[in-house]
């Protein structure tokens, strides 16, 4: 498709998971983007609408959580033959399931937390090291993170995670400095490093969406040889699930061990307090080209 204005383009947004509410002001800011650059485009929610893949030439895929980042979406636009943005099947699954990226990160050889999956409140096996932080293998938005101080926190946590997900993934507590890397396809271009300050001990769910409940640093304050390794090992992790567009790469930078890579988010958020516009535009890329450059990606071929 040579001529991207003449296309029909399906902004996935909504869907069924926990991160509705982000994936629909992510979608909405999409559309009226596209709206003001003159594509015909249209929002489609797949928990609401029937026959919601018919009459479109390319899906901008904005669906968070469940189904929308996790190979589902995917799964159903491949085998239709349309074009979206994003990750294809394979990154996708990877990227959204915490344990397999981890097994990624080690077989890679770049630096990761300790961790341990818990299948049962007294699952644990290791030292009584704390704080340990305990977290669900497949969700975003760091959607139920905790973090605990004693073998008494360590199992309240661990049984709530697997009463709700079946299980849960300890990982050793890492102090310092919190950075995301995104990562733009089709050269993997890492964008400027920025860092993130919460106000509580946590960048969970309510510090990511809260306004005022994070500082921003942009660019991070971490030294030239610790950046170089952050964006290093994002590419590298970026490069190894056969991601494709824009993601983001979550690290801690640690005083004693260096950069720490925590997770990949293969479908970063596009709302006004979203990590990747802010980082593109540091970059010298505005809100309009980092559209239209997702979308180019899009019509690239089929992903993996």
């Amino acid at each position: 498709m040579s001529d991207l204005k003449s296309a029909k383009i399906a902004v996935l947004c909504g869907g069924f998971s926990e991160e509705r509410d982000v994936s629909l002001r992510s979608g909405e800011n999409v559309y009226q983007a596209l709206k003001k650059m003159g594509y015909s485009a249209k929002k489609v929610d797949p928990a609401s609408q029937s026959n919601w893949l018919s009459g479109y030439d390319i899906a901008f895929n904005l669906l968070h959580g469940q189904f929308g980042e996790d190979g589902g979406v995917q799964a159903m636009l491949s085998a239709n033959n349309l074009a979206y943005t994003g990750s294809g099947i394979q990154a996708s699954v990877i990227g959204m399931n915490k344990l397999l990226t981890k097994q990624v990160l080690v077989q890679k050889g770049i630096p990761t937390p300790d961790y341990q999956v818990i299948q049962s409140g007294i699952d644990y096996q290791g030292p009584d090291t704390f704080p340990v932080i305990l977290k669900p293998i497949q969700s975003g938005s760091s959607v139920d993170l905790y973090i605990a101080d004693t073998p008494e926190e360590r199992q309240r946590y661990s049984e709530a995670l697997v009463k709700k997900y079946g299980h849960a993934l300890l990982e050793s507590y890492i102090e310092g400095k919190e950075v995301t890397v995104s990562i733009l396809g089709p050269q993997a271009q890492a964008l400027p490093i920025l860092e993130l300050r919460p106000k509580n001990r946590l960048y969970d769910y309510e510090a990511k969406y809260t306004k005022g409940a994070t500082e921003f640093i942009l660019p991070a304050t971490i030294s030239e040889k610790e950046a170089q390794l952050c964006q290093q090992y994002a590419r590298s992790l970026y490069q190894a699930i056969g991601a494709c567009g824009a993601a983001r790469v979550d690290m801690i930078v640690s005083p004693q061990k260096g950069p720490q890579v925590l997770e990949i988010n293969t479908l970063p958020g596009m709302t006004d307090t979203s990590d990747l516009p802010a980082q593109a535009a540091k970059a010298g890329i505005s809100f309009h080209a980092l559209i239209e450059g997702q979308l180019k990606d899009a019509i690239q071929g089929p992903k993996k």
